[in-house]
């Protein structure tokens, strides 16, 4: 933008009374001032009209706008979002064109512009982040020191219904402890087949995951998700690996390749033929195929089930005496130093508790597991 645009308005007056005294030419005057001769000739032309005023700053919104929504449109999105706090652009716009199908509708950017500027939409609240515990370091000398679990990306059966393999494997031995075809990566689906694998299998001392559903949820406390809870509840020790970074897990990653390659290409005729894939890939994988990184042994020959049974009954957690228990609330809080902290809902009626380690910094645990850290001065929990 030309200098003389923005500089004030005494300046463009001396840039005037140089010209009208004859003082200097414009072209003269524009070199003096560092404009440009169009810039020159729009504020003598002002000048001339309108006097001194005419160098003042003009409003730069213009007069009219022919692709303004009407205002009788604006009117309308309004009443029905007042009428349904919840609904957002799309639906509103859905609901005008069917009552009123010759009225010209406006974009869904615009609807939400409209709905923004009459202060109908909420600022979202700032999601919660926790701090990722980092690199994944974990000892591997034996079966069962640490197990592996991932869904490999969902494909559709020939029937046309989405299948999302969830499979598990021990990482030392590489034994395939379960390749199952699911509907969804929601948590309640991926708990049955946990459960199956730990009453046939045990117990392991840790389990590797990445970060996505239903191994993680990002806006909790710890990353902690139900299906994370129910681990630490059993002493399994959780360990996600960096976000963006499946060469973290790579035995797990190079099975899958394998296990895509063979079992789903071409896919079952639905998901009970899938199922049936996947467990003759699961039998042969383990029973047949041998592995170059086993001295040419099957991954049956190496494994061995946990001596760690899955219990009947989750124990109850046991904490130190000096330590502050605190239960947590139907909504995820617990109370403490008349403050109410929000932890999990996915802890809700469970028993946390509180060491203090150093003067107003307080660790927060759930079991034996450090699951945040609360600055009784900042009132803040820690992630």
């Amino acid at each position: 933008m030309p200098w003389m645009e923005t500089c004030p308005v005494k300046e463009r007056m001396r840039f005037v009374v140089a010209i009208e005294s004859g003082l200097y030419l414009m072209t003269e005057a524009c070199e003096r001032f560092g404009i440009s001769r169009v810039t020159g000739y729009k504020w003598w032309s002002r000048y001339q009209e309108e006097g001194p005023k005419g160098l003042e700053d003009r409003p730069r919104r213009p007069r009219s706008s022919p692709w303004r929504t009407p205002r009788e449109v604006e009117a309308l999105v309004v009443e029905l979002r007042k009428a349904h706090p919840r609904w957002g652009p799309e639906k509103l716009l859905t609901v005008l064109g069917r009552r009123k199908p010759n009225l010209g509708l406006p974009a869904r950017s615009t609807v939400a512009a409209i709905l923004k500027r009459e202060g109908l939409i909420e600022k979202p609240r700032r999601r919660r982040d926790h701090r990722h515990p980092g690199k994944p370091v974990v000892e591997v000398n034996a079966p069962n020191d640490l197990w592996t679990a991932d869904y490999k990306g969902e494909f559709k059966t020939l029937d046309g219904r989405y299948c999302y393999p969830l499979t598990i494997a021990d990482q030392d031995s590489r034994y395939l402890l379960a390749s199952e075809g699911l509907l969804s990566t929601r948590g309640r689906w991926a708990r049955p087949v946990f459960s199956r694998v730990f009453r046939k299998h045990g117990l392991p001392d840790a389990i590797l995951t990445d970060n996505g559903a239903p191994f993680a949820v990002w806006n909790a406390i710890c990353g902690l998700s139900a299906l994370g809870v129910w681990w630490i509840q059993l002493g399994i020790r959780h360990h996600r690996i960096e976000p963006g970074k499946p060469q973290q897990n790579p035995r797990h990653e190079r099975m899958h390749r394998t296990m895509k390659a063979e079992a789903t290409r071409p896919p079952g005729a639905n998901l009970r033929c899938q199922r049936r894939k996947f467990d003759a890939f699961r039998k042969e994988f383990n029973e047949v195929r041998p592995h170059q990184a086993l001295g040419q042994k099957t991954p049956a020959e190496v494994w061995r089930p946990s001596p760690r049974p899955y219990p009947e009954r989750t124990p109850k957690p046991e904490y130190p005496a000096h330590y502050e228990k605190r239960r947590v609330t139907s909504v995820g809080h617990i109370k403490f130093k008349n403050r109410l902290l929000f932890l999990s809902s996915n802890l809700l009626g469970e028993t946390v508790a509180l060491e203090e380690i150093d003067d107003a910094i307080w660790s927060i645990y759930y079991y034996d597991v450090l699951i945040a850290r609360f600055d009784e001065r900042a009132g803040k929990v820690i992630s």
